[in-house]
């Protein structure tokens, strides 16, 4: 059986082909059957997808993270695809490529990182820069940080995701530090730790989820732990150095109802927390324009934005549009009379 992608499904296709499962939850109709709602994926995106019968039996078969293969039909329900299921089969993971199931960033790890580095030997304080350095250099932490996703299904949730993130905000860092006369060795250095110990928050694989660390301790937290660990390696390392270190990393959050134990009280802090806030939000934006399964212009509700986005690009014009008189022109009424004119004349 070839396998057929996610982004090739339209409506009125029947279809039998392996997936899997994002999500799985037994639902209640209003009726008081049970139903699935499951979201399938693979490497190229989402569907959501209904079973209506046997629910609750096929509920205890298969859970989140199992690869399956489904047959049914897909239709458009509320302008969105939709696959609703006739047939539903767990598969063993041996029997599939995950790397077809996996969603990954366009760009290559290796190349990114070797972009970072480049950004960070450009750094000019000798703590600052042997300081990321040395994380950086980390084979464990390097491992992780060019397979790692920044997010469970956001923000960069996808393969390489983290360390695509870091390098857009590294480098947006260099541009607007000098922009801002911010000091460019702490906003850098920020742009690059503030999400880094997110390969200790979350799990990595086919599914993604937050592991213990990341639920009892959290990244935030992490970050202030890698800061004293490698910097204790640094003879001489400044406390002062470290303690404005610490504070961009407690308030790149921006605020206390977004989980921020602190809110930005340096230029350097309000700067990383913005370069943070605008890479994720321009992302989020991109990802909706590219994956949004709504028919037309416009995007469906998205919850966490709040809003629905416009997937189009925006009118462009290199030249001027030749105008075309309308027939209730000033000049075509000066033109029509003219010649009537000419005619009683005659």
């Amino acid at each position: 059986m070839s396998r057929i992608t996610v982004n090739s499904l339209s409506p009125k296709d029947n279809i039998e082909s392996t997936f899997l499962v994002k999500h799985i939850a037994l639902m209640e109709a209003k009726d008081g059957k049970k139903y699935l709602n499951i979201i399938l994926s693979d490497a190229t995106g989402d569907i959501e997808a209904r079973v209506w019968n046997d629910a609750a039996d096929i509920f205890e078969k298969i859970e989140k993270g199992s690869f399956v293969i489904a047959a049914g039909k897909v239709n458009l329900y509320q302008g969105r695809r939709q696959f609703v299921i006739a047939k539903l089969e767990k598969i063993e993971a041996s029997k599939v490529d995950e790397d077809e199931f996996i969603e990954k960033s366009e760009l290559n790890p290796d190349m990114m990182f070797m972009d970072l580095m480049a950004i960070v030997g450009r750094l000019t304080d000798v703590y600052i820069k042997e300081l990321i350095e040395n994380i950086l250099n980390d084979a464990e932490i390097q491992r992780r940080l060019k397979t790692w996703q920044a997010g469970k299904s956001i923000h960069h949730a996808y393969k390489s995701g983290l360390l695509e993130h870091i390098l857009s905000c590294a480098t947006l860092a260099e541009t607007l530090s000098s922009h801002y006369q911010c000091n460019k060795n702490y906003v850098i250095a920020g742009a690059i730790l503030h999400d880094l110990c997110k390969i200790y928050e979350l799990s990595d694989g086919a599914t993604v989820d937050y592991t213990e660390e990341g639920k009892l301790v959290g990244h935030l937290v992490k970050s202030l732990e890698i800061i004293d660990r490698f910097s204790y390696k640094i003879k001489g390392f400044p406390y002062s150095l470290k303690l404005h270190l610490k504070h961009v990393m407690l308030s790149h959050h921006g605020e206390y109802e977004y989980g921020s134990p602190k809110i930005p009280q340096t230029t350097e802090a309000m700067l990383v927390h913005l370069i943070d806030l605008m890479d994720s939000k321009m992302h989020a934006f991109e990802t909706i324009k590219k994956n949004d399964n709504q028919v037309g212009h416009w995007s469906s509700f998205v919850r966490h934005l709040d809003r629905i986005i416009y997937k189009k690009d925006l009118p462009f014009f290199d030249k001027k549009v030749e105008q075309i008189p309308k027939k209730n022109d000033s000049n075509v009424k000066n033109d029509t009379m003219s010649k009537l004119l000419k005619d009683f004349k005659v």
